[in-house]
């Protein structure tokens, strides 16, 4: 199974000359790494680019949307490695028999209505359901937390079109939490970060709130323009299910491939603590890198054929999930939820057709990238 997908990698032909962009982003010239063995030796390298650096780890930066430093991505080892331990166990609950149930019937549930429309908008009515309430049983928390969640959107920082949202709803929901957890604390999330230590003491108010941030903003618009990126490419690509149909077990690799192709995330800051080159680009002490895990993702000399969808690729070492030290807590997860609906989909959906479908695009100054959907209205007819 082939398609082309030039589309989603703008990035090919300065990859291929320079193996490195220069993005304008807040004032800041920001120079983007973009060959997949440049990205991740930089990804690993944390002492020449340093996570340690509070609201500049994403790009734009968030001075503007939360007041506190996201843990563990804001910092570095071996500080994160600790901090990291401390939830490590919560993001390995996708992994268990429990969990695992939970989310099986979700997508069954879910599929199930839309199945009985004619119509459904997949963005705002499958996806982000299935990643709000999958996020409950990951954080061990009651069910019914995830219409709070559903009613945040897409975004819990931004509205559609990319504008930072005002007011600090997260920031007053885990502020609550925590109260609540502190004064009569559970198995949950919340409880086990009031009841969490760093360093022999106990985490202050402010680490707690910057786990939390992390929790509810970096696995979110990720999730949600995975799904309805694959919904809609098997609303052009009937076939697909087909093939995936005739051999379940390829689900495992057409997962990989779809993370591979449809990275929600094109890249991620860094910061330098002293003066450096970056692949003949200089930048100051204390500027700011971006590792190009999009274009890596399609680097021809890592990935044959990179600009076709094949979903059974072998092997397929994408970084959707970073490297090194901050290889994303949430992979798991991230796994389970995409393999769990690739199944229900084949099982379930004969064919889906694509109604309406309103791309999202990152649109920058020397660069423009499709990246899920706005909205996404489709058919689905049953198996």
């Amino acid at each position: 199974m082939t398609e082309s997908s030039d589309p989603l990698d703008p990035f090919r032909e300065a990859r291929s000359e320079k193996g490195v962009i220069k993005c304008p982003f807040q004032g800041e010239e920001v120079p983007m790494i973009l060959r997949h063995a440049d990205v991740r030796a930089a990804a690993k390298d944390w002492k020449t680019y340093s996570s340690d650096a509070p609201f500049r780890v994403p790009i734009p930066s968030e001075e503007e949307v939360r007041t506190m430093r996201q843990l563990p991505i804001e910092t570095d080892p071996p500080q994160h490695t600790e901090y990291r331990e401390i939830v490590k166990s919560f993001f390995q609950r996708s992994k268990t028999p429990e969990v695992i149930a939970k989310v099986e019937a979700l997508v069954d549930s879910k599929l199930s209505e839309a199945l009985g429309h004619d119509s459904i908008e997949i963005v705002n009515g499958l996806a982000l359901p299935i990643q709000s309430h999958a996020l409950t049983y990951l954080l061990n928390v009651p069910e019914t937390e995830a219409e709070t969640y559903v009613g945040w959107g897409i975004h819990v920082f931004k509205v559609q079109g990319g504008k930072f949202k005002k007011g600090n709803a997260l920031e007053d929901y885990l502020a609550n939490q925590f109260d609540r957890a502190e004064a009569n604390p559970g198995e949950d999330f919340f409880s086990a970060l009031t009841q969490g230590e760093f360093q022999g003491r106990k985490l202050t108010r402010e680490e707690m709130m910057g786990f939390g941030n992390l929790t509810f903003a970096g696995g979110r618009d990720t999730i949600i323009h995975s799904i309805s990126s694959i919904i809609e490419y098997f609303g052009r690509h009937p076939e697909a299910l087909d093939f995936l149909r005739k051999d379940p077990k390829r689900i495992v690799h057409a997962a990989e491939e779809f993370f591979r192709v449809f990275m929600p995330l094109t890249h991620i800051g860094r910061v330098c603590p002293v003066a450096t080159d970056v692949h003949g680009v200089p930048v100051k002490e204390g500027g700011r890198v971006s590792l190009g895990w999009a274009s890596a993702n399609f680097d021809e000399s890592v990935f044959d054929q990179a600009q076709t969808i094949q979903l059974d690729r072998k092997p397929n070492p994408h970084i959707s999930f970073g490297f090194g030290a901050h290889l994303c807590l949430g992979a798991p997860h991230a796994r389970l939820l995409v393999r769990t609906l690739l199944k229900a989909l084949v099982d379930r959906v004969a064919k889906i057709h694509v109604l309406e479908a309103r791309p999202h695009i990152e649109v920058e100054e020397h660069y423009q990238r499709s990246n899920g959907f706005e909205a996404l209205k489709v058919n689905m007819e049953p198996a």
